[in-house]
């Protein structure tokens, strides 16, 4: 096993630089117990795996695995709250949830192994995006059922940082710590993260040539056009981090500091597949398709093939910052975040792409979908830049609306509203506004 020092820390990489044949050896071995424990402790899995006939002992290779069943987030809601634990409730050590604002939230358990399990996890994923021991780090995902504030927190401490824990809110207040503490590192999704730039600016807070040097950006999907925002904007290196509760929290994958090209996933905890989101056929690496991840370490709340809904590919090849780890690359929406306008597949990311290439408005938008008669249709609202007047407002329309037809295929009504009338997030941006009726 080896050892790579940075800035005077010493951690093991050995697991992350092991060839793909011993990585695979490890990750068998993992899925077989994995299995076996979900089967033997979860009543869902016992009659879900009856009902695809297959028992853990029909688990010999990667290939038998592709016979198993999904599990998706409407298994968890269904076995609200801890029907999904595979241990006693009374050997659960943390709960966290959902928001539950679509329904009955998703319910989350760890035991004392899962949380160390995490809090490494979460640390090589810091290490990973280029944070040190020492570093002062600004953590302002939001604290409480979510897992981001405590995932990046204690990450964060095993690491040998100095945590802030601020959450989110008071931007002012946040630009001010920040600077007085001289805080290296920012943890935040990116909407909130421009929101602090955007605040910072208009206080007149140089942030640019400040202490700041990496944004850890996750929870929400974002673009690499956002990303060069936040580089120019903050004067920082933006990291992409991958994690969903439902498989432990954040720190499921991480961008390497280096080339920041497709997250690094934790392959010795994480087993993870692209499927045909239709026909659920798995794919061949490299193709397109739905994240599928199965959970190698979890011991209170085991996933067994859970659907990510993500859409991306997995890139095999090996790093040249030394990780042999498979990467996911850039994610390109979610299945349930696609829209179907007027017979064209549209995903947020696609219009957020358009929007931040064009001049006098800013990367704020959201999108307004109503029902005419049988076919939906979209609006875009987008936000005119500090200083443009309102005369301008009909041609910068204009200018949005050809360039979502002709780079995205979609005609839609745009609406351009003043300086900060677009709803900022502290949390998870609200990109998508549906209006249409209920059924």
């Amino acid at each position: 096993m080896s050892n790579d020092t940075h800035d005077g820390y010493m951690y093991d990489r050995g697991v992350e630089t092991m060839s793909r044949d011993q990585l695979s050896q490890v990750q068998l071995e993992k899925l077989k117990a994995n299995v076996a424990h979900a089967s033997a402790n979860v009543s869902y899995y016992q009659k879900s795996f009856a009902a695809a006939g297959v028992t853990p002992e029909d688990l010999q290779t990667f290939e038998d695995f592709e016979k198993f069943p999904f599990t998706v987030k409407r298994d968890l809601r269904d076995k609200y709250p801890f029907g999904m634990f595979a241990v006693p409730r009374e050997d659960v050590v943390r709960i966290h949830a959902s928001s539950g604002t679509t329904g009955k939230p998703t319910v989350v358990g760890y035991t004392q192994g899962d949380l160390d399990t995490w809090t490494e996890v979460m640390a090589r994923t810091l290490a990973c995006a280029g944070v040190r021991p020492g570093d002062l780090v600004h953590n302002a995902y939001g604290y409480g059922l979510f897992t981001g504030g405590l995932g990046a927190h204690y990450g964060a401490e095993k690491l040998g940082c100095s945590v802030v824990p601020v959450s989110g809110g008071f931007t002012e207040r946040q630009i001010v710590l920040m600077q007085d503490f001289g805080a290296r590192v920012l943890c935040a999704t990116p909407s909130y993260a421009l929101n602090i730039a955007e605040v910072a600016e208009r206080s007149g807070v140089d942030i640019k040539n400040g202490p700041l040097e990496i944004a850890i950006c996750g929870a929400e999907p974002w673009t690499d056009e956002m990303r060069s925002e936040l580089d120019e904007r903050l004067g920082i290196r933006a990291i992409d981090i991958y994690g969903l509760s439902e498989i432990i929290g954040p720190g499921v994958a991480a961008e390497c500091y280096e080339n920041r090209h497709g997250l690094h996933i934790w392959e010795d905890l994480f087993y993870v597949e692209t499927i045909d989101p239709e026909t659920g056929a798995v794919l061949r690496n490299g193709e397109l398709g739905e994240m599928v991840i199965t959970t190698l370490s979890k011991w209170a709340q085991p996933m067994i093939r859970y659907r990510t809904r993500d859409i991306t590919r997995i890139d095999r090849a090996p790093c040249s910052c030394g990780r042999n780890f498979a990467r996911i690359m850039r994610i390109t929406g979610r299945n349930d975040d696609m829209l179907i306008i007027r017979g064209v597949n549209l995903y947020p990311s696609h219009v957020e792409a358009v929007l931040l290439g064009r001049e006098r408005i800013e990367p704020h938008y959201q999108l307004i979908v109503h029902r005419e008669g049988t076919m939906d249709t979209l609006s875009v609202d987008v936000e005119a830049s500090p200083g443009v007047v309102e005369d301008d407002f009909g041609a910068i329309a204009k200018d949005v609306k050809d360039a979502l037809k002709t780079h995205v295929g979609v005609t839609c009504n745009i609406k351009v509203k003043r300086p900060g009338a677009v709803p900022r997030s502290e949390g998870k941006a609200v990109r998508v506004v549906d209006r249409r009726p209920k059924d």
